[in-house]
């Protein structure tokens, strides 16, 4: 089979909007590969920080994005033989992606390492560009999104459920600038694409994201 003919889900967002759960349970249901884009750039960030590296240094972060020693097997991740599956969703280790994400080189470099994702029977991909530069010919593209306020409700959520201690309005005001940076970024801002379809998560639960998008998909 042509690389090309391997259908693909693509399902872009701001932080914390769900699309991490939703595109891992839209992949289960249809038989596919899951990316979690963003895992890549965490992991970029956490391997920069525990050498100290300078996340002002676009060349060295590139260098350290090409050199990866990253593993996916299953719900985890594994760098250099660690299991770093909760490390990396430290909001330190958060923040630090974020800025990184907006290196041109940093992106170029783990590029192809995203389209590498792409197997048959098809793939459930989820991040900022994935609709618009990874995978622009995807078969659906979706723009998955909610309020900031109940993001930062459900990201808080999420940390207390791992014993994590946070501050719902320093979640908020995090959100907000995250959203800002990945909005205003020159390379592969997040933003809703031509041909993609809106799906505002506020008042729906997983279950009913879900559903929607693979009505979406039944109907292609």
């Amino acid at each position: 089979m042509v690389i090309n003919d391997i259908p693909v889900i693509a399902i872009d967002g701001p932080s914390a909007s769900g699309k991490g759960t939703v595109a891992q349970r839209v992949a289960g249901k249809l038989g596919f590969h899951y990316l979690d884009s963003g895992a890549l750039y965490r992991l970029v960030a956490l391997s920069a920080m525990r050498s100290d590296a300078d996340l002002a240094d676009e060349h060295v972060l590139s260098d350290i994005a090409a050199r990866l020693d990253v593993v996916f097997e299953d719900a985890e991740i594994w760098l250099e033989s660690e299991n770093v599956t909760d490390a990396i969703r430290a909001e330190a280790c958060s923040n630090a992606a974020s800025r990184i994400a907006t290196y041109p080189r940093v992106r170029v470099a783990l590029l192809e390492r995203q389209r590498a994702f792409r197997q048959f029977p098809g793939l459930v991909a989820d991040g900022r560009d994935m609709g618009s530069v990874v995978f622009p010919d995807a078969a659906l593209k979706i723009f998955l999104t909610a309020s900031a306020e109940t993001r930062a409700q459900r990201r808080y959520k999420q940390l207390m459920e791992k014993g994590i201690d946070a501050n719902i309005s320093t979640l908020l005001q995090d959100l907000r600038e995250r959203d800002a940076r990945d909005s205003g970024r020159s390379v592969a801002p997040l933003q809703q694409g031509e041909g993609t379809s809106l799906l505002d998560t506020t008042s729906l639960d997983i279950g009913q994201a879900v559903d929607c998008i693979l009505r979406q998909y039944a109907e292609i």
